[in-house]
């Protein structure tokens, strides 16, 4: 459990990072980078309850 929250915690602190780096330097790209940004946590946080899904599942009772 605790790789399958690792992984997406760390993407999301990298998706930060790089969201403010990219806010640093072109402050006029706001809504682009805000979307993109918004796109890729989505997508980490949904891998992340996949995962949490599919652990439950595998080491589950049943």
């Amino acid at each position: 459990m605790f790789v399958t929250i690792i992984g997406p915690s760390a993407v999301i602190g990298a998706i930060g990072h790089a969201s403010i780096r990219a806010l640093g330097r072109n402050p006029s790209a706001a809504p682009k980078i805000l979307q993109a940004m918004i796109i890729a946590l989505v997508f980490a946080e949904a891998i992340a309850v996949i995962a949490l899904l599919i652990l439950f599942q595998l080491f589950g009772r049943g």
